[in-house]
């Protein structure tokens, strides 16, 4: 008995090593069981965790809406709401010049955005937040507007037709316009007077006795009102008034328009 029984220990052990299924013979049966040795390779280990954080992209830069050399109305809008918090102070103009490209650098450097001098997005909705609608003698405080349509009554003979309404002054012969310029009038104290008149007097010097100031290229049409270049006017625009003078700011286009218009020709005022 003791040979088999070590013959049969040996070959269960064989059967182990081998892992095959071993079943038990005879009554009694249990279910086979099966051994897997390990094969001769490891699994790989899992990679450590990456201890550098996640890149994140740049967020792209903000669409720049308008820069250097741009013109239009949404330059004087710009242009208009700078002047409001004084980082400009000529204009507008509707041009996008160095002046204004200095300004916007400015505006964005004392609110820690990039210097670039163009405005961006960025730049355009922090400057909406800090200033009001500007109104559109806001937009041509110093002049460029179109002029409006001429009166019926400017449309023959020689005629300074002024309108009113668009603030602009046209210098006009047979219904043909040969200049226009920007035009101020008085104030609501000190209306402009509206009417039909004719220029009865032509001063190029002329000094006002009731203001003591200067009026020069005067071209009188009714009492003491006169169409004449306005310094105030070329500095401040419509930020002023005058006592009910037609003031043009335009000096060189006055000069022209006074060695052409004659005593007699005909003035008009309008709305």
């Amino acid at each position: 008995m003791g040979r088999p029984a070590a013959v049969l220990a040996s070959g269960a052990a064989l059967t182990v090593l081998c892992g095959c299924t071993v079943q038990a013979s005879g009554e009694g049966q249990r279910t086979p069981v099966r051994i897997e040795l390990p094969s001769g390779t490891p699994s790989a280990k899992p990679a450590p965790p990456d201890d550098k954080p996640s890149s994140t992209p740049t967020p792209p830069a903000p669409a720049v809406l308008w820069s250097r050399g741009d013109e239009g109305r949404d330059i004087r809008e710009l242009q208009a709401r700078l002047r409001q918090i004084a980082w400009l102070f000529d204009g507008p103009t509707g041009t996008y010049d160095d002046l204004t490209e200095q300004a916007v650098r400015g505006f964005q450097g004392k609110r820690g955005l990039p210097r670039t001098g163009k405005t961006d997005e960025v730049t355009w909705q922090r400057l909406l937040k800090m200033t009001r609608e500007p109104g559109k003698w806001d937009l041509y405080l110093m002049g460029g507007q179109e002029a409006d349509a001429p009166d019926a009554r400017c449309l023959t003979g020689r005629v300074l037709c002024i309108s009113k309404s668009s603030r602009t002054l046209r210098w006009m012969i047979d219904g043909r316009t040969v200049m226009t310029v920007p035009v101020r009038f008085g104030s609501q104290y000190t209306p402009t007077r509206e009417g039909v008149f004719s220029v009865y007097w032509k001063s190029r010097h002329h000094v006002s006795t009731l203001y003591d100031s200067p009026m020069p290229y005067a071209m009188f049409f009714s009492g003491g009102q006169a169409v004449h270049y306005s310094s105030d006017f070329a500095a401040t625009g419509y930020a002023g008034a005058s006592h009910g003078c037609v003031n043009v700011r335009d000096e060189r286009a006055i000069a022209e328009m006074f060695a052409q218009v004659r005593t007699g020709d005909k003035v008009v005022v309008h709305w």
